[in-house]
């Protein structure tokens, strides 16, 4: 009994010792010791930029040398045969009418195909009934001269006659590279001129920048937009062709930069 007892004390003994070390080891940051971290472990605390950070902006505006124009046909019949049929002979006369006018068969897209069923309640049976098909096929076309968007308008508007479907026409610029990089100027230009009065109000040198980084960019239309909801059929066509406005468009882009702080 007494043997036993004698090894349980050792056991005891050899299970304070790690804890009296451990509490002994308690870290320092005052220099090295038995506390101390690695130096390959040291963190820095203090993780402010150093340097002078501001986010420059660049604006023009641009006048479209582009029209997109979404348009289509919609035939409704008995049978599917029938109203496929009478949506592709209308669809050839407006293709038709856009090469007349100038556009070229790349810049004409298939952007929307439908053939769906047409059916009404039937109150004596308590089903719905199936009463034709109406096919709709949308295109777009790039028109690229401007000044032919509405003749254009109107010459598919007559090929497609109560079929026809004008969407939406929207413009843009075919190359807009050339203004970005006005913009990119004008941007890197604000940057440095918000940075150096930064500079001056802070009582500081201002050096070369650190980092340059190219931020959000945008492309908005000024001008008119026409728009008929939901592919409304357009009404009769009239005898001159349609007013349309192009306008304007407003190109921008911001550039984030950090420069330096000199001594």
């Amino acid at each position: 009994m007494k043997m036993n007892k004698k090894w349980l004390v050792a056991i005891g003994l050899v299970a304070v010792i790690p804890i009296v070390t451990l509490c002994g080891c308690g870290y320092r940051a005052d220099g090295p010791g038995l506390g101390s971290l690695p130096a390959s472990l040291q963190v820095s605390l203090d993780s402010q930029q150093q340097g002078i950070e501001v986010t420059g902006q660049g604006k023009t505006t641009a006048v479209p040398d582009v029209a997109n124009l979404s348009l289509g046909v919609e035939a409704q019949e008995v049978t599917v045969a029938e109203a496929q049929a009478e949506a592709s002979a209308a669809m050839d006369r407006v293709m038709a009418a856009l090469t007349s006018g100038g556009v070229a068969e790349k810049d004409i897209k298939t952007r929307y195909f439908n053939i769906r069923q047409r059916t009404r309640w039937n109150d004596e049976t308590g089903e719905e009934i199936i009463v034709g098909y109406r096919v709709t096929n949308t295109v777009t076309a790039k028109i690229r001269d401007i000044d032919k968007v509405g003749s254009i308008i109107d010459a598919v508007a007559v090929a497609g006659g109560d079929l026809i479907r004008i969407n939406n026409i929207s413009f843009s610029i075919d190359d807009p590279s050339v203004y970005y990089k006005e913009v990119r100027e004008k941007a890197m230009a604000d940057a440095n001129a918000k940075a150096e009065q930064l500079a001056s109000l802070g009582g500081v040198k201002l050096g070369k920048p650190l980092y340059i980084s190219e931020g959000a960019s945008s492309f908005i239309p000024k001008g008119v937009r026409m728009e008929m909801a939901g592919g409304a059929p357009v009404p009769a066509p009239v005898p001159s062709p349609p007013p349309i406005s192009a306008g304007e468009m407003e190109i921008s882009l911001t550039v984030k930069v950090t420069y330096a702080i000199l001594n």
